[in-house]
């Protein structure tokens, strides 16, 4: 179904104008009151979120609403939305839980400072992201992309006032020379920044498509291939597609560009919540997810190579930030990591499936992921900010026996952290999980085992950062600091409604999909799979053909077991959840092995240093492209700009001088001098001329 304009259409792009619409009146609004203010930003995402509601239709019936309008008409170039089934299920998911932060944000954020400012920028990130997801063309979709870096730089460095209460890290803590604590004013230059590095990629590749295309539009990409030849005989078909890839690394945070991401948690709980779970890091995963089948449509270009880059990256970040989530101290950051490593399991999955006999099966697993990430996360960022009001401290080991306290936020963040963990059988992240560790085994990619073992080893750790989180934060004594807050007056009480029932919908919807987690499952591959065979011609059987022994050899371990599990993956999947489980409930909940058995090995201390310091990678990061361009720059500076160029310049102003005087010494005012030069000056032409 194809519309210009009217009847649904004009709920596609009302999805994400309305939130743009709040952001350009929020602050007229905020001058007949606060209350007003914020239940209109309230309003404005509810508004958003029903919109997108009405688009649901869409993705089960396999139908899609494209609609344009003029744009740059000397370039041929067109503004348009696309609601296909992959948009609108991404929209919905969008908007929903944003709307929820909204609500938690109305009483988490009450009586803060410069609250119009906040819910500016907090519409304006749904509106940009929204515009991304519901874009139907590259440079669309870039102007979403920088709208939400833009309100991600705002919202982080939220407390520009640079209290210490609102900084990261451990004060005093260095690793390489670098300090590893760090300010809101600074890590939003710092997010900004090293997304621009990805966004500067991304804008490379789109440039070098439409250099030989003449078109950002996806559908027209897709029907045209002609370009992708072209590209393809000049060896630039994949680099261009990496380019693109690029934009995602920054955006999600996926290595090298991932230490950004651990410095975000400065900003307010409900930018945390809403940067991981809705907005932001999913954009670089939407974006692969959107460009991934259009280039697995062009394999007879040998595209793998795209796609092994993507599988491999996702492998590696997913790896990296869960070992560093072990060993970190700050309920936020080891929550941050974990949406790295999440992120990386998508990645991982979306790779693997342009590696595949069956496309649909780990692009499924990818995106099947990223819905469950994004409800347990927000779950669980907004629990964390409930007990850092509470408790007004960052780090979990100024809490303790918080159970007692937060009844309800303990429940609704054991339900959250569990589906994170991937529980068995009952959580939404367990299905989706188990589908990536599928998807995997029965790809047929020569190096699949490499990746499974990988896979599995995340998950191991996934389980123990999780049950170590939930255990030193609600189990055992009262930290000092409590025992401190309680004779200060302060009394530990679970907060309100308002605040804890956003996310407790959320955690009980994971365990609640969970339950019927392998209809969910089973529903979301039958939707991609008639997406992906009506919109690209890829099929199961197409993609047999098209293997190459390179990348491809014979699949296996595709039996699949009750409930439509593969019994390897499933193995794999209990097992990882028991052995983490099994130890972060033995080390941080029961406490019958103590986690101070690590610094009593000189081993087992190197290695958790290593992972306290975040691999050195952030230290790595300010050394290689802060610190030492600065010395090489104030190097060239003393030695060439001071020495060189000033010489140059003093040089050429005494010469000039000199000059000066030597032609100021002729000027005499006596005739007969100039008539001896002039003669002089003759006689020498004619000499010149005789010779």
């Amino acid at each position: 179904m194809v519309e210009i304009m009217g009847g649904i259409a004009v709920n596609v792009w009302l999805v994400w104008i309305f939130p743009f619409i709040g952001a350009a009146i929020i602050a007229g609004v905020a001058r007949a009151g606060i209350r007003i203010r914020d239940y209109t930003a309230v309003g404005l995402a509810l508004a958003s979120a029903v919109s997108a509601t009405t688009l649901i239709p869409l993705a089960f019936s396999g139908s899609e609403v494209h609609s344009q309008v003029n744009w740059i008409a000397v370039l041929n170039i067109k503004a348009g939305v696309l609601a296909d089934p992959l948009s609108v299920i991404m929209a919905n998911l969008v908007a929903w839980i944003s709307f929820l932060i909204f609500v938690y944000s109305t009483g988490y954020m009450h009586g803060e400072r410069d609250l119009t400012r906040y819910w500016f920028f907090m519409l304006f990130f749904i509106g940009s992201m929204q515009l991304i997801v519901l874009s139907d063309n590259l440079l669309m979709l870039f102007f979403g992309w920088e709208g939400v870096g833009l309100a991600s730089y705002a919202l982080v460095g939220f407390w520009y006032d640079d209290k210490k209460k609102d900084f990261v890290g451990r004060e005093g803590h260095r690793a390489g020379g670098i300090a590893m604590w760090a300010s809101p004013s600074h890590s939003g230059v710092k997010a900004f920044l090293m997304t621009k590095a990805g966004d500067t990629m991304m804008l490379a590749g789109m440039f070098l498509i439409f250099m030989y295309s003449g078109t950002f539009g996806f559908k027209e990409l897709l029907q045209n291939q002609a370009w992708a030849v072209q590209m393809a005989h000049q060896h630039l078909l994949v680099p261009a597609a990496i380019l693109l890839f690029g934009g995602a690394i920054g955006k999600s945070a996926q290595f090298p560009l991932n230490e950004w991401l651990l410095e975000a948690m400065t900003g307010p709980a409900s930018v945390s919540a809403l940067i991981h779970a809705a907005t932001m890091v999913k954009a670089g995963v939407f974006l692969v997810a959107r460009i991934a089948p259009l280039f697995f449509a062009l394999a007879a270009f040998g595209m793998a190579q795209f796609f092994e880059v993507v599988a491999w990256v996702g492998a590696f970040t997913a790896f990296l930030l869960a070992s560093q989530a072990i060993a970190n101290p700050e309920i936020k950051k080891v929550l941050a990591y974990s949406t790295g490593s999440q992120i990386g399991y998508m990645m991982m999955a979306i790779g693997i499936a342009g590696l595949s006999t069956n496309f649909a099966e780990g692009y499924t697993a990818g995106f099947f992921q990223l819905i469950s990430h994004a409800m347990f996360k927000a779950a669980l960022f907004m629990g964390s900010g409930a007990l850092l009001h509470v408790v007004g401290s960052r780090f979990m080991t100024d809490m303790g026996g918080m159970r007692k306290y937060m009844k309800k936020t303990y429940i609704f963040m054991l339900l959250a952290a569990l589906s994170l963990a991937a529980a068995p059988l009952i959580t939404l992240g367990f299905w989706s999980k188990d589908a990536i560790f599928a998807s995997v085994l029965e790809s047929g990619y020569v190096h699949a085992l490499p990746l499974f073992i990988i896979a599995v080893v995340v998950a191991m750790m996934t389980a123990f950062y999780t049950f170590r989180m939930i255990g030193v934060t609600f189990f055992g004594n009262k930290s000092d600091h409590l025992e401190q807050l309680e004779k200060s007056g302060h009394s530990l009480h679970e907060v309100s409604p308002i605040v804890w029932v956003p996310f407790a919908i959320l955690a009980v919807g994971t365990i609640a999909f969970g339950v019927v987690g392998f209809a969910f499952g089973a529903e979301l591959q039958h939707i991609f799979t008639g997406y992906l065979a009506n919109y690209f011609g890829i099929t199961e059987q197409k993609q047999l053909l098209e293997s190459t022994t390179t990348h491809i050899v014979q699949p296996h371990l595709q039996t699949k077991l009750f409930l439509g599990l593969n019994p390897v993956a499933a193995a794999a999947s209990f097992g990882a959840f028991a052995v983490g489980g099994f130890l972060g409930y033995m080390f941080y909940i029961s406490r019958k092995m103590d986690p101070q058995i690590v610094s009593k090995n000189g081993v087992t201390r190197a290695i958790w240093k290593f992972l306290y310091n975040r691999w050195y990678l952030n230290s790595a990061i300010y050394w290689g492209a802060v610190i030492g361009p600065v010395a090489i720059y104030r190097i060239v500076w003393r030695y060439f700009e001071i020495i060189v160029m000033d010489g140059i310049n003093h040089a050429f102003e005494y010469l000039m001088a000199l000059f000066s005087k030597v032609v100021k010494a002729g000027q005499t005012g006596i005739t007969q001098t100039y008539l001896f030069v002039f003669g002089v000056g003759i006689m020498i032409i004619i000499m010149l001329l005789l010779l």
